[in-house]
């Protein structure tokens, strides 16, 4: 394996497949005649937990074996990017999550990946808060609610807003003292 291609990669290299993958299922329910849409939902839902369980490994193992690299920085926020678009559109397109909610937390977290990705151009990082690790807890479990059709998903969404939006404010903020 080469210095780039190691377990954490590889790991965000499966989600960054795995998102399309899931997406297809929540909105082209037309290609799979004769399949009942609640077992659409059955594989959505089991792809977007196989792709968040990769997410948490990834960095874990990165860590762990200090097998941090370059490409790794690159994949594991577009895989994480990836797998929230995809599910949040597909979500939105069923008519499971309201278009705002959706629109304010995409807009947070591409504002908030540019503004990290001014941050590195500087040489500057800013670490994730606690608030950031929570919003991203709290939108995978709303997603994973919303995917499965179940009661409360729409209140976790607007309640992952919240956290989306104090967690890009924190972020604004760090980013501004540093």
């Amino acid at each position: 394996m080469g210095a780039n291609l190691n377990i954490p990669n590889l790991l965000a290299l499966v989600r960054l497949l795995i998102a399309p993958l899931m997406f297809l299922l929540l909105v082209n329910r037309d290609l799979f005649p004769g399949v009942h849409p609640t077992w659409l939902d059955y594989w959505a839902a089991f792809l977007f937990v196989l792709a968040s369980i990769t997410d948490f490994f990834d960095g874990f193992i990165a860590r762990e074996l200090n097998q941090v690299t370059t490409l790794g920085e690159i994949l594991d926020p577009l895989a994480d990017k990836m797998l929230t678009l995809a599910a949040f559109l597909g979500l939105m397109m069923l008519g499971r999550a309201d278009p705002w909610a959706v629109y304010l937390i995409l807009t947070r977290e591409f504002f908030i990946t540019g503004l990290r990705v001014s941050a590195a151009s500087k040489g500057l990082e800013v670490a994730a808060s606690m608030t950031g690790k929570i919003k991203t807890i709290v939108q995978m479990v709303a997603i994973g609610f919303l995917i499965m059709n179940w009661p409360g998903g729409t209140w976790l969404l607007w309640l992952a807003v919240v956290l989306t939006l104090y967690s890009g404010y924190e972020y604004i903020r760090a980013y501004l003292k540093v």
